[in-house]
């Protein structure tokens, strides 16, 4: 059984940066993508970005230009580097994964992510 453990958030001002963190206890090889959602209160969960197996991220239009996918294949890590954050951007982060071969999804427990003056 392998775990998402996400890890990065917190409270920052409008303009700042974060990153946030998903540390997988198996190897991330054995998921096609590892992917970031976020939802905020009161509205569905939403995706934010998709990192590939080759490290190349694919980011919602809400998002790009400002966020930042990569990974640690060594640290079994994927990281969403956030700059230019805006109030709107407030919400619970959650890294998710589907495992190759059994389609096994996984969800991270989410990192709250609060951008406000």
């Amino acid at each position: 059984q392998v775990q998402l453990v996400e890890s990065g958030g917190g409270l920052v001002q409008p303009g700042g940066s974060l990153r946030l963190s998903c540390a997988a206890s198996g190897s991330i090889f054995s998921f096609n993508t590892m992917d970031w959602y976020r939802q905020a209160p009161g509205k569905q969960r939403e995706l934010v970005a998709i990192i590939t197996s080759d490290g190349s991220t694919y980011c919602a239009d809400s998002v790009k230009g400002r966020f930042t996918g990569s990974r640690d294949n060594a640290k079994n890590t994927v990281y969403l580097q956030m700059n230019s954050l805006k109030p709107e951007d407030t919400a619970v982060y959650y890294c998710y994964a589907v495992e190759r071969g059994t389609g096994r999804e996984y969800w991270g427990q989410g990192t709250q992510v609060t951008v406000s003056s």
